[in-house]
């Protein structure tokens, strides 16, 4: 997910894996896989480097531990 602008100035969140093409004309032009399209402030190299940033985070995280709900801890309801 990645933070966006819209020309408004209201700030939304996109999911960065529907983005099919971003153009620039003069304003930023976003169209999802969807068909769904969407002007943002941000300029196309910004919504680049932020989808990009995106995808590098995703691979590079660890999971989040395993919780094992069978250990004493939980079974005590504390």
């Amino acid at each position: 997910m990645i933070k966006l602008t819209r020309l408004d100035g209201e700030a939304f969140v996109l999911n960065a894996e529907l983005i099919r093409y971003v153009e620039h004309r003069p304003d930023t032009f976003i169209t999802l896989t969807t068909g769904e399209r969407f002007v943002v402030s941000e300029s196309m190299d910004q919504v680049v480097d932020l989808a990009l940033c995106y995808q590098q985070r995703k691979h590079f995280l660890p999971p989040p531990p395993r919780q094992d709900f069978a250990s004493p801890t939980f079974a005590n309801g504390s």
